[in-house]
């Protein structure tokens, strides 16, 4: 059985394991929970799901400010604790990391990147969900990228629910897709891959996309992150 730890989320969690069910039988779920504190299972996976959630506490950023509009009425640092101390354990075990949204930005601001706090103050477009529904728009994607080889894609159409984005990728990463609309970035990977154990980051939602299992920007991620556990599996187990 392969195993997919997945970080416990405040809303919408369902939709992380559903997706990696899709698959099929061969994938267990381990609830990776700051509430029970049992980091210690991380070790029995084969693959990292960082989720999306509430924006993470910016005790944690290299941010010059510390408050913004959108800010949220309460902080998790708990779990940003938590799941900090996942990500640096899986990066050291090599286990394959897929960080969607909060996990894209909670990767970065670990290996040393910033945030934008607030998109819309920096005069960009909203890219929150409004009324429930994620907003959708055009991504375009490095040619020469990991990320460009899984998909297939140069160009696509996603889906986004957030308010905050990358304002400058770690030094070990480097940005490699962009809304088109705005020049949000939406992807980071590895500088050096060969270095490093094997991760995609995206600020979109897959497991929740519109006909995700024929769209390429969520079934090829899906599908290379369960190759990656599975070899991962093969060579560690």
């Amino acid at each position: 059985m392969i195993k997919i730890g997945i970080t416990i989320t405040e809303a919408k969690y369902a939709n992380y394991p559903a997706w990696i069910k899709s698959a099929g039988a061969a994938y267990e779920i381990v609830e990776l929970d700051w509430e029970k504190n049992n980091a210690a299972d991380l070790m029995l996976c084969h693959g990292l799901l960082l989720s999306g959630g509430v924006d993470i506490d910016t005790q944690f950023h290299a941010a010059e400010t510390k408050e913004y509009p959108l800010q949220p009425a309460a902080f998790n640092s708990t779990r940003d604790q938590f799941e900090i101390g996942l990500l640096n354990a899986a990066l050291q075990a090599k286990i394959p990391v897929l960080g969607i949204c909060r996990g894209l930005q909670l990767i970065n601001i670990s290996l040393g990147g910033k945030l934008v706090l607030d998109i819309e103050s920096i005069g960009k477009p909203n890219h929150r969900a409004m009324n429930g529904v994620d907003h959708v728009h055009q991504v375009e994607l490095d040619p020469q990228s990991q990320l460009a080889a899984i998909t297939g894609c140069s160009l696509g159409t996603i889906n986004s629910a957030h308010h905050q984005a990358v304002l400058e990728p770690a030094p070990s990463l480097k940005a490699v897709a962009f809304s088109l609309e705005d020049g949000i970035v939406e992807s980071l990977e590895w500088k050096d891959p060969a270095q490093h154990g094997p991760m995609v980051c995206v600020q979109w939602h897959p497991e929740r996309m519109a006909n995700k299992e024929n769209e390429p920007l969520s079934q090829n991620i899906l599908e290379w992150f369960l190759a990656a556990a599975k070899k991962y599996q093969h060579e560690h187990h």
